[in-house]
């Protein structure tokens, strides 16, 4: 099922005729409209008729997030602030908000891309979705809550938190969809048990998930305590939200919709463009959003795409799982580590380690250390203390093939690992304090 064949399914010329015809429209725009891109291009002396085809876009300088900041709040807008209709944001560790403003347009089409991703999923006009994602400046609820509705669903709002309300309207209300963080997804799962129910008390057949990196193993475990498919989804707040791309049936990779967002992945040191298959930092450019395009925004997703053809027909370009995060990738000893990294070893690790783990860096006598507080199962039992220092003894044996560094572990009991409802904080990095 397709919620938009002709696009979905556009053949390779068609679509890199329509992407030629966009990208020379949106730097025309951009050009005129929007001073700090038009400083970019004339120091680069690059002019919009140097862009003749998508294939001239690497002859365009990249946009960072340290841009929107720079220029906040509206200093990149390409319309006339009456013509936003609605403004979101992110926030960072550091630095000001970064403001995306949206057009009627943009929210039309960010609402079908959201539609696309709910069919992909298995929505149809039956479904209830339970939205678990934020409300608010973040736009995960909102994207996902407009293209159900665009779809004909029956929406529920629930946004993040208050879990115990969360079960009861799953139960009552017997969506058959769920949007929210993995990480959330998991904690879900834990309290449903904790509550009496099970997952044959529920309705749910499928659930998208996002917002942070998870590992195919965490899939595994929220598909095996749910009952369900679990399908990833891909957006950023500064290139649309959620739906930029989106897993079909298959789950072999999230379709992106890339005749409205065209992707690239560059390698992180040199800024030149990867083939298909090798991993580095994904960069988007919008081709059809009004308000606030982009141009080669550097995501610092670490990724690599697939142009290998679907069993569904789409040909998108699919992103193969997040890995990481260039800017929050630890470097331990000159090693480069990923939380999803460390996620993935410990749960293919023991039947009795959970996925709920945190992860401290800190320096001592001038050398990095890293030690991972690993939760236990609630069911996991020990005969005798050895049986506790032989998994402690496994688990860091598989993180350190894993990731290529050592690491010590500590095994804590059920419940001692922080929960979030909301993305997941996974790591407490000491040596920046």
């Amino acid at each position: 099922m397709y919620y938009d064949q002709k696009n979905e399914c556009l053949d390779k010329v068609a679509k890199k005729k329509l992407q030629s015809e966009r990208l020379i429209d949106v730097v025309n725009r951009v050009y005129e409209a929007v001073p700090p891109y038009r400083a970019k291009m004339d120091k680069a002396n690059i002019k919009p008729s140097d862009i003749k085809s998508i294939d001239d876009i690497v002859k365009l300088p990249f946009t960072t997030k340290q841009d929107l900041r720079d220029n906040y709040p509206f200093g990149m807008l390409a319309t006339n602030k009456e013509d936003i209709v609605r403004l979101h944001a992110s926030s960072g560790t550091t630095g000001k908000l970064t403001v995306v403003g949206y057009t009627k347009s943009d929210i039309d089409i960010w609402s079908a891309c959201c539609a696309r991703g709910l069919v992909a999923a298995g929505a149809n006009t039956s479904s209830t979705l339970h939205v678990a994602y934020g409300y608010g400046l973040f736009t995960g609820g909102l994207g996902l809550h407009y293209g159900g509705e665009l779809l004909g669903l029956t929406v529920v709002p629930v946004s993040a938190g208050n879990t115990p309300r969360q079960l009861t309207l799953l139960v009552d209300f017997a969506a058959d969809g769920i949007c929210c963080t993995p990480s959330y997804a998991v904690y879900l799962a834990d309290e449903l048990i904790k509550a009496g129910y099970t997952a044959k008390d529920l309705n749910l057949k499928w659930g998208i998930f996002g917002a942070e990196p998870w590992s195919e193993e965490m899939r595994k475990e929220i598909e095996e305590k749910l009952g369900i498919k679990a399908y990833d989804i891909y957006g950023l707040s500064e290139i649309s939200g959620p739906g930029v791309a989106s897993e079909c049936e298959y789950q072999i990779g999230s379709h992106i919709w890339d005749d409205h967002f065209y992707p690239e992945v560059i390698d992180v040191d040199t800024l030149k463009p990867l083939p298909y298959g090798e991993r580095g930092e994904l960069v988007f450019t919008t081709l059809t959003k009004e308000g606030m395009p982009l141009i080669r925004y550097r995501t610092r997703d670490i990724t690599a795409l697939d142009d290998s053809p679907c069993p569904c027909g789409r040909t998108g370009l699919r992103l193969k799982r997040i890995k990481g995060r260039s800017d929050d990738m630890l470097i331990i000893r000159g090693v480069n580590v990923f939380p999803s990294q460390v996620e993935s070893a410990l749960i293919a690790s023991d039947e009795r380690i959970s996925s709920h783990y945190h992860i401290t860096v800190d320096r001592v006598n001038n050398l990095d250390v890293m030690e991972i507080a690993i939760e236990l199962k609630a069911d996991a039992k020990f005969d005798e203390i050895k049986e506790i220092e032989e998994l402690v003894s496994k688990v860091k044996s598989d993180i350190s093939s894993a990731i290529g560094v050592s690491a010590s572990v500590k095994l804590v009991s059920y419940g001692s690992v922080k929960r979030s409802e909301g993305k997941a904080q996974r790591v407490t990095d000491k040596r920046s304090l």
